[in-house]
């Protein structure tokens, strides 16, 4: 499988977020990666419902929508009615995961499920077969912009190994602190799908920066 690019919208220009998804459209981009964070499961508060809906109008790629929120199953309705082509929800946030796994999935939406930094891959021995998505934490969640952690990449080889024989087509997404750095790195330890916010809409050419990322051996080669 090669390997997708969700940019993270959190980075985007607000004021100008039509621009910046119609750059996404035209770009090497195959997801949108939306955070929705409640100010209670993570230190921060993000967007809700209007903002997914008026994203979704505008974006022609799935929306990739990532719950940093505690008691999700009480909005997974109203983000697929808002657009969710993908719904991730926290290990750490759901004492019946397979249950809202299962919520998820009824709704006709890819299924994930996220792991904070600290959280070990070993606990999802017995749902990853039901899983679309793992997302692995590269970062604690919350905020834009933090330092990659290193121990990811150990991770990343534990999920990769845990699902070649129970899921070998799960989608393994890792988010925070992503660049043209450690690109293929992660790449190689077992990422599918890269979520990238500040590196891309913080260069001078965003649609230039999700190529790299995109094809990171083009850019090894100029």
């Amino acid at each position: 499988m090669n390997h997708l690019i969700a940019p993270s919208i959190l980075a985007a220009d607000f004021a100008n977020l039509q621009r910046d998804l119609e750059m996404i459209n035209k770009s090497d981009a195959d997801w949108v990666h939306v955070d929705i964070m409640d100010g209670m499961f993570v230190p921060n508060i993000s967007f809700g419902f209007p903002v997914v809906s008026a994203t979704k109008k505008h974006a022609t790629k799935p929306l990739d929508v990532h719950l940093m929120i505690v008691e999700p199953d009480r909005y997974l309705k109203a983000f697929k009615d808002a657009g969710a082509d993908g719904m991730t929800v926290h290990y750490e946030a759901c004492p019946h995961l397979h249950r809202t796994i299962q919520a998820v999935k009824e709704l006709g939406c890819r299924a994930g499920v996220a792991l904070n930094p600290h959280t070990p891959v070993t606990l999802l021995q017995d749902i990853i077969g039901d899983l679309d998505l793992v997302l692995i934490m590269s970062v604690n969640p919350g905020f834009g912009g933090q330092k990659f952690i290193e121990n990811t990449y150990k991770k990343l080889h534990d999920l990769k190994a845990l699902s070649r024989d129970k899921n070998p087509n799960l989608f393994i997404e890792v988010d925070g602190g992503v660049d043209q750095h450690n690109i293929q790195k992660l790449v190689d330890a077992g990422a599918n799908v890269l979520v990238a916010g500040s590196s891309v809409f913080s260069s001078a050419s965003p649609s230039a920066a999700i190529s790299h990322l995109k094809y990171p051996e083009k850019l090894l080669q100029s």
